[in-house]
């Protein structure tokens, strides 16, 4: 039996935060479940944090990329964040690139890349937040 995966709201994004490996039939509800709540939500933003993933095989991989492909359809770009080496390995020699996959370090550069990619959309470089958070500060040295 597979556990389902919470999507949590976070203002305009969509936080999910996956905490154990993925099953095929958990990926499955995921990407049904992440598509319904960003329709429902009207959310501009989706962040997948995988810390948590030590494992991923070619389907998790396709999967990943698919929900990106889904939420933007959808009007929302995706951020995965919190990927580990060894993931990023598995899935380079899996072959799999996740083109169109956005990806950051942390969740708090995932927001910002976020707000960055709102920002453009919206026409221009914004000071404020577009995503809901207020106003987030970068350190200049990053």
């Amino acid at each position: 039996m597979s556990d389902q995966v919470p999507v949590l709201r976070i203002g305009q994004v969509l936080l999910v935060s996956i905490q154990t490996d993925l099953d095929d039939q958990s990926v499955m509800q995921l990407q049904d479940d992440l598509a319904a709540a960003v329709v429902d939500s009207g959310a501009h933003g989706v962040v997948i944090d995988i810390t948590a993933v030590e494992i991923v095989d070619s389907f998790v991989g396709r999967m990943l990329s698919t929900i990106a492909s889904i939420s933007a359809l959808l009007d929302a770009q995706t951020v995965v964040v919190g990927m580990r080496p060894a993931v990023a390995i598995t899935l380079v020699e899996l072959g799999l690139s996740l083109g169109g996959v956005r990806t950051a370090l942390t969740l708090d550069k995932g927001l910002q890349v976020l707000e960055q990619a709102r920002g453009h959309r919206m026409g221009g470089n914004r000071s404020d937040s577009s995503i809901g958070f207020g106003a987030v500060t970068t350190d200049e040295g990053l």
